[in-house]
């Protein structure tokens, strides 16, 4: 999806149900910068394919939003044919993470016969767990040819959520700072963690973007970006108030 001159979304790529994940690409006039790489090879050769394609010529860098698995993937894809991957400095996952993940997501296949044949592992075929090889730990600016990419630090939904924003575009590509149209994801956070996440809305929220690419669910554009914004504030002051995120119950 075309949402400016320079910036493209890669909407609704597979992971869990009911999630699917976002990423996108920032197209410069000598660097293609890549926002995630999805949740497995895939993925990442589906984004590949689309950045590619409208640039061939341009040299090709990755970042990632944050350390879930959903996010990072597509990375060993990427590693794998030279591309640096940028991400923050706590981006550090295991081979025993991954393979729990892997676990936990063939335990979600509602088929027996499925869940005991493995199928997981489809999903996840060619992936393995590859972590950013260029730490961020600071707001930094890529200068991409022509434009200059901005990187964000915006933590709350994990300590190492970053956000990329293309201010003569007015695009802002989020991660799981803001999700549409789905509950955002608490449960990897705290009180402490929510509170920040509200300093981070108000950041983005002050750049006033025209579209914002969320971690999950329909980009935003024009009026709609100040309701997604609303609604997860809405959900984040909610779950402080109470002291729990609001799928605590269910989970316990």
């Amino acid at each position: 999806m075309r949402l400016s001159q320079r910036c493209y979304a890669v909407t609704g790529l597979g992971y869990s149900a009911p999630w699917f994940v976002n990423a996108g690409f920032l197209v410069g006039d000598n660097v293609t910068l890549i926002v995630d790489t999805g949740g497995n090879t895939m993925a990442a050769q589906t984004i590949y394919g689309y950045a590619s394609a409208v640039r061939p010529q341009n040299t090709l860098r990755v970042i990632n939003t944050e350390k879930h698995f959903d996010h990072i993937g597509g990375n060993g894809f990427f590693r794998a044919k030279g591309v640096d991957v940028w991400g923050h400095r706590g981006i550090v996952r295991t081979a025993e993470e991954f393979t729990a993940e892997i676990a936990e997501f063939n335990n979600g296949i509602p088929d027996a016969v499925r869940r005991a044949k493995g199928e997981a592992r489809a999903f996840f075929i060619d992936t393995e767990v590859t972590n950013p090889n260029r730490p961020i730990d600071e707001d930094t600016v890529f200068d991409l040819g022509g434009c200059i990419a901005t990187i964000l630090l915006t933590p709350g939904h994990t300590d190492t959520n970053l956000s990329v924003w293309l201010p003569e575009d007015g695009v802002l590509y989020c991660g799981d700072c803001l999700i549409n149209a789905y509950l955002p994801n608490l449960d990897a956070g705290t009180v402490a963690d929510w509170k920040v996440w509200l300093e981070s809305l108000d950041r983005v929220e002050a750049l006033q973007p025209a579209f914002v690419v969320a971690g999950h669910g329909p980009v935003a554009a024009g009026e709609d970006v100040a309701r997604v914004i609303g609604k997860v504030r809405g959900v984040l002051q909610e779950a402080i108030t109470h002291g729990h995120s609001p799928t605590w119950q269910k989970a316990k």
